[in-house]
């Protein structure tokens, strides 16, 4: 801080804030009604009466509303008609009626002879085709299936792949070492 320059507000400075035309608000009280709510002048609820031996107030559909009341014994009329509920309607697809390959059996085979990683990427798309043509989605079930044939194509073609060259290695390293 510079000590040459003083901290203190400038000339004409007020503690107060500024009004800037408009009234301040009223003061706060802390209970300026005594019952707690402010008196009631104009058409509204007449006032209620509170406690123990009040009498209540007349039920709704008596004599005090301008009907008059059933007389004990006789039972009520009839009411015109029935009422009918109609009931909710779901619609929903059926499966396929030419379900589309899954691949289920090729998935499984190449999972565990072949590839495992590809074999359960596509065992999962081979599932979710399954599910597809049971819900009877076209679309997802093709799709899925696509992607589960070709999974189960690339672990089969990594699979024989990998068993050919352990062949040659073994033959390979076989004559090295009869040589």
């Amino acid at each position: 801080m510079d000590p040459n320059k003083s901290s203190a507000p400038p000339a004409g400075w007020a503690d107060e804030k500024s009004s800037m035309g408009q009234s301040p608000p009223p003061p706060y009280h802390d209970n300026p009604y005594p019952g707690g709510y402010p008196p009631q002048s104009g058409p509204g609820y007449p006032p209620q009466q509170q406690g123990y031996g009040v009498q209540p107030p007349p039920q709704y559909g008596g004599a005090a509303y301008g009907q008059q009341p059933y007389p004990m014994g006789q039972q009520y009329p009839a009411q015109p008609g029935t009422v009918t509920v109609q009931p909710t309607v779901y619609v929903t697809q059926g499966p396929l009626a030419n379900p589309v390959n899954d691949y289920m059996c090729y998935s499984i085979f190449t999972m565990l002879c072949c590839c495992l990683p590809l074999g359960i990427a596509a065992l999962i798309y081979s599932i979710s085709a399954r599910e597809a043509n049971h819900v009877g989605n076209q679309m997802m079930a093709e799709r899925a299936s696509r992607t589960a044939r070709t999974l189960n194509h690339v672990a089969l073609g990594l699979g024989i792949g990998v068993i050919i060259l352990s062949i040659v290695y073994v033959v390979v390293v076989a004559s090295l070492v009869s040589q």
